[in-house]
């Protein structure tokens, strides 16, 4: 099998052994995930993230470019001249949505301390707080840790087919074993 891309997101995906591994490498920074995380609150602009995040204007710049340049974010000229950049996400940057609201869900959980979550999601349609859910596409129902049993994809390489084949059956169940 030929080797193939994620669309163009820079590196094969066949470079790496699944998908966990070539998203890692590709979004798994503190400042990427925050910079993803204040394109979803509406930020935009160069200096809307160099104030939002009170990040370098270098590592600004070299994030915004990576981002860009694996398809994440789009890069939309304006102004006088049109010689600056707006960023929006893209569709593969909107596609990360879920990851992100599961790192925040994880950090209300475990991190937030005794005065709550800093910021809450509400579902715009009933004006409720959202509590988003890993949901089965075929039966509807939430998805729990031990309902999970992991196959070789159509793209596995041996690695992983071997990987897979010596999983325990319980090898997503939760335990209270230490």
């Amino acid at each position: 099998m030929p080797a193939r891309q994620a669309q163009d997101f820079g590196r094969q995906a066949q470079d790496f052994e699944d998908s966990v591994a070539a998203a890692a490498d590709l979004l798994g920074d503190r400042w990427t995930f925050l910079i993803l995380r204040e394109a979803f609150f509406g930020t935009r602009r160069f200096n809307e993230f160099a104030q939002n995040l009170g990040l370098s204007r270098n590592i600004l710049s070299s994030r915004l470019k990576t981002l860009v340049s694996k398809g994440i974010l789009q890069a939309r000229p304006y102004g006088p001249g049109r010689a600056r950049n707006e960023y929006r996400l893209a569709q593969p940057g909107r596609d990360i949505f879920p990851i992100v609201v599961a790192l925040l869900q994880w950090g209300d959980k475990h991190i937030a301390g005794e005065h709550g979550p800093s910021v809450v999601l509400k579902h715009t349609r009933c004006g409720n707080d959202a509590d988003p859910q890993l949901i089965c596409r075929a039966c509807r129902e939430p998805i729990e840790l031990g309902e999970i049993l992991p196959t070789p994809g159509p793209g596995a390489s041996e690695w992983v087919r071997r990987r897979l084949s010596e999983l325990a059956g319980d090898a997503f169940l939760e335990t209270d074993e230490s």
